[in-house]
């Protein structure tokens, strides 16, 4: 009997201890909900203490320039909201703050400070419009200030653009030229003792060569030294005119960078200054001094009076949100490689970028379409899904622009080529029209490890495509009239969308790489500018007028996304970080995209030949 009390005894404490954690667990969530829910309300009725005159706007861009997040909502709230810079800014963005600040009375200055911008051969049509936009900010008599820790080439391709352009003494401006190498590895696949077949159309169709040779084949130096020197002419020309210097001596410049380096003593800031790259050296606090020129004392009476980017664009983003009942042009972005299957921003998922260009065609509020395409191309299917849609479009009496970004090539061509016009930056890398098809088997491969296949089927193409296998020479051949079928498909709908023959398009496709301004010179492209030419060729095309309004089609976001971006962007967020309440910075860290030409194999499936119009050309 005794026992029993025992344990009945224990049994109840554990009771009594699980009810305990229970009511404990209760607490903490319903402190957890109402504290949010506070902060929602706070949100709501608290706004940010009004701009004062003389703030000048601080633009310290991080990381990449992208056409679109590939961040979540919660790794960029809590960025944000931990202090943390992101390592991405999307364009529209950049454009909209400059824009808007233009007519700001209570903007008086902006400083541009490029030392954490991530640059490269591959970013400089974004470079190129984003300077346009500090130019016509300029044009408003405010004055842009340009600062750096050091400038590389990409970085100095926008800062050139400003009133001012000043560096830090210990700094440097170092400009090396561009260059397109990449990895090769046939000497690893040998030695694996995998076998690569590649089945393609297209002198210059390179992208598969580092699966099968040790380096770069004469057709791809000659395609890429083309398209490469033209972009490094461009450049030249752009910071010729830009530092008011003659190509030549900005060419030579570069070349005989050692002498340069030998005749400032070592001292790369005093280079760049007596090459008149830079108006002036400056720490950040002589910086300071020369902006309080044109800015107030900030609060302590130190520093200057100043906004962020960050913060003025939830200003602005606040200001915007009210009913607009304008006729409306649809913005899709199509950005990253081409893949099948839904996949996250910074991929393009065929269907659902379709779905996009489909649910803005079916919009009775939207007049027209800009594709905005940032993709060095992939799949060939998911590829003709996104023409399609744009060809139905345009059928539905849509007018559909296409804008290329930084890279439009191959796939990325692909489903630009049925738009109604098709722009692009002088710097847009573009053309590689031609398709290929790569297949991997591995018998040598087992065959070093001791391992071998046997059996039987039931006709000669049963396991044709089993990777333990060799490739059936027949196989191989059906695969290179499958190919050569597709090739003809890509030329031939270029042929019909531009108006040329097939025989004009296929000089010039082969899978041969442009510069937006080539293909422009070639028919290729209709007209160059950035994402507002576009937007202002499809109101002129859809007959709009000035009366309109952009916006950009994108996934649905989820309730509690949208939740988490709106505590990000709210007032209370931007009184928490004036008063330095951040959470740990650890809860802002993300991992960077992959990039490189084992990306593109990622999405493959064993056992199928994986057909690309894809160019690795971008990132």
């Amino acid at each position: 009997m005794a026992d029993v009390k025992q344990r009945n005894g224990f049994l109840g404490f554990i009771r009594v201890l699980w009810r305990g954690i229970n009511i404990t667990r209760q607490a903490i969530l319903n402190l957890i909900f109402f504290g949010l829910l506070l902060i929602i309300i706070l949100a709501a009725a608290r706004r940010p203490l009004p701009l004062q005159d003389k703030t000048v706007l601080v633009i310290e861009p991080r990381g990449q320039i992208v056409e679109q997040y590939s961040i979540d909502p919660a790794q960029r709230v809590l960025a944000r909201l931990s202090g943390e810079r992101m390592q991405q800014v999307q364009l529209r963005d950049l454009l909209t703050v400059l824009r808007h600040a233009a007519g700001d009375p209570h903007i008086s200055a902006v400083l541009l400070d490029t030392s954490d911008l991530q640059t490269g051969t591959w970013t400089f049509a974004t470079l190129r419009q984003l300077g346009h936009a500090i130019e016509q900010f300029r044009a408003s008599g405010k004055p842009v200030i340009a600062w750096a820790s050091g400038y590389d080439q990409g970085q100095y391709y926008l800062a050139m653009h400003a009133n001012r352009v000043l560096l830090d003494p210990q700094g440097g401006v170092l400009f090396t030229g561009l260059d397109s190498y990449q990895p090769y590895f046939k000497g690893l696949l040998d030695k694996l003792g995998v076998d690569v077949h590649l089945f393609r159309v297209g002198q210059f169709k390179s992208a598969a060569e580092p699966f099968l040779l040790n380096g770069p084949s004469p057709a791809a130096q000659e395609a890429d030294g083309y398209w490469l020197g033209g972009l490094w002419n461009q450049w030249l020309d752009a910071v010729a005119k830009a530092r008011k210097l003659s190509p030549a001596q900005v060419k030579s410049d570069v070349d005989n960078l050692p002498a340069g380096v030998a005749a400032a003593g070592g001292d790369l800031a005093k280079m760049a200054l007596d090459e008149h790259f830079v108006d002036a050296l400056a720490t950040r606090a002589q910086l300071i001094r020369e902006l309080r020129a044109y800015a107030a004392p900030g609060q302590d009476g130190h520093g200057f009076r100043a906004v962020s980017f960050g913060d003025y664009l939830a200003r602005v983003q606040r200001e915007r949100r009210i009913d607009d009942n304008r006729p409306e042009i649809a913005v899709v972005v199509a950005e990253g490689d081409i893949i099948s299957g839904p996949q996250k921003p910074g991929t393009i998922g065929g269907a659902e970028t379709a779905r996009l260009i489909r649910q803005a065609r079916e919009d009775k509020d939207v007049k027209a379409i800009v594709l905005r395409v940032n993709s060095p191309g992939g799949a060939v299917y998911p590829a003709e899904l996104i023409r399609r849609e744009v060809q139905l479009t345009r059928a539905a009496g849509k007018p559909v622009v296409a804008s290329m970004g930084n890279v439009a090539a191959s796939g990325g061509y692909w489903i630009s080529m049925d738009a109604d016009q098709i722009v692009a930056e002088p710097d847009t890398i573009t053309g590689s029209i031609g398709i290929f098809g790569l297949y991997f088997n591995i018998p040598q491969t087992l065959a070093k490890i001791g391992i071998h296949t046997g059996g039987v089927t039931t006709t000669p193409w049963a396991g044709a495509f089993d990777m333990t296998r060799p490739l059936d020479p027949q196989v191989g051949a059906a695969i290179q009239q499958i190919i050569d079928k597709g090739y003809l498909d890509f030329v031939g709908g270029v042929a019909k969308a531009r108006g040329k023959s097939f025989d004009a398009i296929n000089a010039i496709a082969q899978g041969r790489v442009w510069t937006g301004r080539q293909a422009y010179e070639r028919g290729l492209v209709d007209k160059l500018g950035g994402i507002d030419t576009a937007i202002a060729l499809a109101a002129q095309d859809a007959r709009l007028g000035k009366d309109y309004q952009v916006r950009y089609v994108e996934p649905r976001i989820k309730p509690f996304d949208r939740f988490l971006m709106s505590l990000g962007d709210s007032a209370l967020a931007s009184i928490a970080l004036d008063h330095g309440i951040t959470v740990p910075r650890w809860l802002a860290a993300f991992a960077p995209r992959a990039a490189g030409p084992l990306q593109l194999l990622q999405s493959a499936r064993p056992g199928k030949v994986n057909v690309y119009a894809y160019c690795f050309c971008g990132p």
